[in-house]
C-alpha cells in the first residue's frame, strides 16, 4: 500500500485533533456545509473546518498554512459576495462558536465568533440591554462589527465598531492574542472597520447601553406618494431627536397579516420609524408622515430583539447590493431616488433610504471610518429568485448608484458591498487610513492569508 501523502495525512490530523467536524467535498451534508446566504455564490472548499474553539481555529489555520491552502472565514454567512467561501481552499466555518455573556453590571456582553443578531439581542433583552446590531437576525455579529456595523439603533448608540471593546483574534501564524485600546492598540485600531483582514476573530466583546422601551411606525403608502413621503421623512428625522432611526424603503408589499390583500404583490413607497423609547413619543414624532393618505400603518411598541425579526430576508435567493452615502439630500435627490424606486423590479428588492448623523456623527474620529460625516445613505437591496432576472437586477442596482453619484461623498459602508474592487475598498476604509492599515496588515498577515475580505494588501 502507497504512504499516505502528505495532504492526506494532514486531514486525517486535522480530523483527530479538531473537536468539532471536518467536512470535504465526499462527506454526507457537504453541499449543506457550503451554502450561504446569497444563492448566487456557488464554490466548492476543499475543506469546511467546523470550528468549537480557538484551539480548534488555530489548528485550521495552522493545517491550512502547511499545506498553503487559501483561508475563507465564515461566521454568518451574510457576505453578499461570498467572501466566507473559496474553491478549493480551507473554510474557517465558526457557526460551532455561537457562546453569548452579558455581564450587565459592566453593561458588556462577550459574542462568540459565529453567533448570529439573535443570539446576542435575544441575550441582552432580559436585561433592558442592547447595542448597535445590523438590520436582520441572522447577520453575524463578527464579521458585522469589524466591517463597521450599522443598524436600527446606531443614531443613538453609535456604529457596532464604536462600541468595540475588545477582540480575541487568531493570527496568519496560528497564535492566539487579544486586542484592546491597551493591549495590542495598533491592531484594535485597525479592527475597528478593516474587517477580518488580520486574523480570525474567536470572539468580540462590546459595550452596552440600556434600552428600556422600544417602537417602531411603519406605514406604507402608493407609490406616486414616494416624493412627499421621504420629503416629509426627511425633514421628521432631521429636525428630530437621535432616538429616531430607520429609512424610506420603495418595496413590493408582501404578504403579511398587517398588509391588506389586494395590495400584496403592489410596489409601494414605505416610511419606518425606529425609536429608541415608547410608543407616545414616537407616536408624537410621526405625526407628519401619519397626516400624510396612506395604505398600511403599523405603530406599536414592541422588544427591540423581537423587532430584529421582523425584515430577515430568507436563505436560498439571489443577492446583489450596493450603497452610495450621500452629502445630502435636497429635493432633487429625493426625486432621483424616487424615480428609480418607481422602476425597481418586483418581488424582494429593496430601494432603502437610511438616515445617519446623530451618535454616527458624533462618534470617534480616529478610526477607518469615512463615511460617519454622511447623513444619507443609499441603499439598492437587489433580491430575487429566477436566474434569469441577474442581468436586470445588477443592472438596476449599478443604475442607482450612477444616478444619485452627484451627491455622494465617495465613502462608503463596505458591509454594504460586495466584490467591486480595490478604489471601493479604499473609499470603504479612507485613502488616508490605507498606508497605516497596510502596516498593520504586513504586521499580522504578510503572506495575506486572509484575503477573502475586503482585502487590505500588506505594504
Amino acid at each position: 500500500m502507497a504512504p499516505p501523502s502528505k495532504a492526506g495525512q494532514a486531514l486525517a490530523e486535522l480530523r483527530d485533533d479538531l473537536a468539532g467536524q471536518v467536512i470535504t467535498p465526499e462527506d454526507p451534508g457537504y453541499d449543506e456545509a457550503r451554502a450561504v446566504f446569497n444563492a448566487m455564490v456557488d464554490r466548492r472548499p476543499a475543506v469546511i473546518a467546523r470550528c468549537e474553539s480557538e484551539a480548534d481555529v488555530a489548528t485550521t489555520v495552522r493545517f491550512a498554512r502547511g499545506l498553503d491552502l487559501p483561508v475563507a472565514v465564515r461566521g454568518g454567512g451574510h457576505s453578499v459576495a461570498g467572501m466566507c467561501l473559496n474553491d478549493g481552499g480551507v473554510v474557517v466555518d465558526l457557526r460551532g462558536m455561537q457562546e453569548v455573556t452579558v455581564h450587565p453590571a459592566a453593561k458588556a456582553v462577550r459574542v462568540g465568533g459565529g453567533a448570529v443578531m439573535s443570539r446576542l439581542d435575544r441575550a441582552c433583552q432580559p436585561y433592558g440591554l442592547a447595542t448597535t446590531g445590523g438590520r436582520v437576525s441572522t447577520t453575524g455579529v463578527t464579521g458585522f462589527t469589524l466591517g463597521g456595523g450599522s443598524g436600527w439603533l446606531d443614531r443613538r448608540f453609535g456604529l457596532a465598531v464604536d462600541n468595540l471593546l475588545g477582540v480575541d483574534l487568531v493570527t496568519a501564524e496560528g497564535s492566539t492574542l487579544t486586542a484592546t485600546a491597551e493591549d495590542n492598540p495598533e491592531l484594535f485600531w485597525a479592527l475597528h472597520g478593516g474587517g477580518g483582514n488580520f486574523g480570525v476573530a474567536t470572539s468580540i466583546t462590546l459595550r452596552l447601553h440600556e434600552l428600556p422601551e422600544f417602537a417602531i411606525c411603519l406605514l406604507l403608502y402608493p407609490l406616486e406618494s414616494g416624493p412627499e413621503v421621504l420629503r416629509t421623512y426627511r425633514d421628521v428625522v432631521e429636525g428630530g431627536p437621535a432616538e429616531a432611526g430607520g429609512g424610506v424603503i420603495y418595496l413590493t408589499a408582501p404578504p403579511e397579516p398587517f398588509v391588506p390583500e389586494h395590495l400584496v404583490g403592489t410596489l409601494m413607497a414605505g416610511a419606518l420609524l425606529t425609536y429608541a423609547g415608547g410608543e407616545e413619543a414616537l407616536r408624537k414624532l410621526a405625526q407628519p408622515l401619519l397626516a400624510l393618505p396612506h395604505e398600511v400603518e403599523v405603530l406599536t411598541a414592541l422588544p427591540y430583539a423581537d423587532f430584529q425579526c421582523m425584515l430577515d430576508d430568507p436563505p436560498g435567493l439571489r443577492n446583489y447590493w450596493s450603497a452610495e452615502y450621500l452629502t445630502g439630500l435636497p429635493d432633487e435627490a429625493v426625486d432621483v431616488f424616487c424615480a428609480l424606486g418607481n422602476v425597481m423590479p418586483a418581488g424582494g428588492t429593496q430601494h432603502v433610504m437610511f438616515p445617519l448623523g446623530g451618535a454616527i456623527a458624533d462618534g470617534p474620529r480616529e478610526f477607518p471610518v469615512p463615511y460617519r460625516d454622511s447623513p444619507w445613505a443609499v441603499h439598492p437591496f437587489g433580491i430575487w429568485e429566477d436566474p434569469a432576472e441577474d442581468e436586470r437586477v445588477v443592472s438596476w442596482v449599478r443604475d442607482v448608484r450612477a444616478h444619485v453619484r452627484p451627491w455622494s461623498s465617495g465613502a462608503v459602508y463596505l458591509n454594504f458591498t460586495g466584490d467591486e474592487g480595490p478604489e471601493r475598498v479604499a473609499a470603504g476604509l479612507g485613502e488616508e487610513n490605507l498606508a497605516r492599515l497596510a502596516a498593520v496588515k504586513r504586521m499580522y498577515d504578510p503572506d495575506n492569508v486572509f484575503r477573502y475580505n475586503h482585502n487590505i494588501k500588506p505594504a
